[in-house]
Formats: structure tokens, C-alpha cells, sequence
């Protein structure tokens, strides 16, 4: 939202601060642009921006909305009545309160921020678990710091969501390793070990390859967050016909990985310690029965 269209709401008052993720922001204090998924080209072009909060307002539907202007826009300094273009309007959920470098403000209690992305190919049977679980903990209440989507097969939108600051990324995926059909566990890729450099042509338009995509982002960025993946043993992926829907094996665990997720998220949030580390390391562990 423009200026333009805020000065359009008649009703809304002004607030002196507002706790985003723990902090109390003021007026003059830093935040670092995160909008949400879907938007404009505008939002992509301010994401990752640093800029400094002018007010914070609530609009006649009892809403919060920040007004800031970008910290390296060269027209921010258009007066007191800024021209449209010049001043945006972020809801609390769409900024991270950081200090003028850009870092977290030392009396930040900010909760972890934690991508879940369910991964997998709804054409090719169980391959579809990632996204079959996506869909089950998007019904589940999760802490705000938590994001969920539905990545299915798109490996570049993946890419670039690994490189957005986020602080551990769950994996979602059906992932052959010889155990029962619908057996759940939890690993650790050693992302240091995945050193050798991607090309963008290397990631495929139809498929998803988790591994590749972590190598493109870590070309791209050098230095990745945690990142778990909470697997689950396949039955049937569909062959070269391909197949629709889950066996019965993994539509049973669906809930089940849910479930796991929102342990680790919690484990996560509250600081505990995941004991993992390593490709090989596998942290929790739920059979078929």
C-alpha cells in the first residue's frame, strides 16, 4: 500500500510503539522489509531493503501498519509531505526490527524464523508427501515466525526462499532409504560438504531435486542456515505413467509428519538441542505402525 491509497482510509490513529517479534519499535527505529510471497514487482524489489519507520498506524479495521521510507532511497528526503512512491505501508508480519547495520537489535527476543517447505511432484504418487504435509500443517495453528508453502516441483522459487534470512529450513519430501513404506525421519544434510558449484541450467523446469537446490543456493549465497529434512520412506511413485494420489502407507503418515514438524519447530524455538549433524545423521524417528 502507497501513500496514496493510505490517505484513501479516513479513519486511523497513530501509535508511539509496537513489539514486533519481541522488540518494542518506535518511530525512527530500523526494520528489514520482508513482504509476503505473491505480491508485485514492487514488493520483490523492496525485499531485504533496510528502512526506517516514520509511524506506526492503525487503520479502522483494528489493523497494524508501519509507514517507512527505504534507508537508500535517494528520495527520501522529499520533506515531511513525501510524494507518493516515496513511502510504504508494511503490516507487523512483513518487517524484522533490525538496528541501523542491519543486525539484530542486542534486546531482541525475536523468535527463530523457520521455513517449512513441502516438496514433490503430485503426478508422481507418494512423491506428492511433501505437499500432501504442507497442506496438513496449513490448517495447524504455527507460531507467526513460522512460514509454509508448498514449493511442489519449483526448485528456483526454493532456491531463493533458502537465501531469504531464514534461521533453520524443514524439508518436507518422500526420500527412498529402505525402510518400511511410511516411515518418517529426520536428517541433517552436511551442507558444507556441498561445495560443488551449480548452474541454474542444471535445475530441472519438471522435477526437484532437493540436493541441486541446496548447491544453486549455496553458489549463490557461500553460506547456508540449518537446514533438516523430515523424509518419509515411499511405496509407489508412479512409475514412467505416473500416478495420482498417496498409498495407503504415506496418506497414514501424513498427520504423523505433521506432527514430527511441529516438534522440531518447537524444539527449535524454545532452543533445544537437535543432536544432528551429518547426511547420515538422523535425529527422530517414526515407523510405519
Amino acid at each position: 500500500m502507497n501513500e496514496w491509497e493510505w490517505r484513501l482510509l479516513e479513519d486511523k490513529s497513530t501509535l508511539d510503539s509496537l513489539e514486533i517479534g519481541g522488540v518494542e519499535v518506535r518511530p525512527g527505529d530500523h526494520v528489514r522489509l520482508r513482504p509476503r510471497e505473491g505480491g508485485d514487482v514492487l514488493d520483490i524489489a523492496l525485499r531485504g531493503k533496510i528502512a526506517t519507520v516514520e509511524s506506526i498506524e492503525q487503520d479502522y479495521e483494528g489493523k497494524f501498519h508501519l509507514a517507512v521510507i527505504i534507508n537508500d532511497d535517494p528520495g527520501r528526503d522529499l520533506g515531511t509531505e513525501r510524494q507518493p512512491g516515496h513511502r510504504f505501508f508494511f503490516s507487523p508480519e512483513e518487517v524484522e526490527p533490525v538496528n541501523a547495520a542491519g543486525d539484530r537489535p542486542s534486546n531482541s527476543k525475536r523468535a527463530p524464523r523457520i521455513l517449512v517447505a513441502g516438496i514433490g511432484n503430485i503426478f508422481l504418487g507418494d512423491d506428492a508427501f511433501g505437499v500432501e504435509v504442507a497442506g496438513a500443517l496449513a490448517e495447524r495453528k504455527l507460531p507467526e515466525s513460522v512460514r509454509v508453502t508448498d514449493f511442489g516441483i519449483r526448485g528456483f522459487d526454493l532456491a531463493y526462499a533458502l537465501l531469504d534470512g531464514y534461521d533453520v529450513t524443514i524439508l518436507v519430501d518422500a526420500c527412498p532409504r529402505g525402510d518400511a513404506p511410511g516411515t518418517l525421519y529426520v536428517v541433517e544434510p552436511d551442507l558444507d560438504a556441498l561445495d560443488s558449484p551449480v548452474s541454474p541450467a542444471t535445475i530441472e523446469t519438471h522435477g526437484m531435486n532437493p540436493l541441486n537446490v541446496l548447491r544453486l543456493a549455496k553458489t549463490m549465497e557461500k553460506k547456508l542456515n540449518r537446514v533438516l529434512l523430515v523424509g518419509c520412506e515411499p511405496q509407489d511413485l508412479g512409475g514412467e505413467e505416473g500416478k495420482m494420489g498417496l498409498s495407503e502407507p504415506l496418506a497414514a503418515a501424513v498427520e504423523r509428519a505433521a506432527t514430527l514438524v511441529e516438534t522440531l519447530i518447537g524444539k527449535i524455538i524454545s532452543g533445544e538441542s537437535l543432536e544432528a549433524g551429518g547426511s547420515a545423521s538422523i535425529e527422530l524417528r517414526a515407523s510405519s505402525d
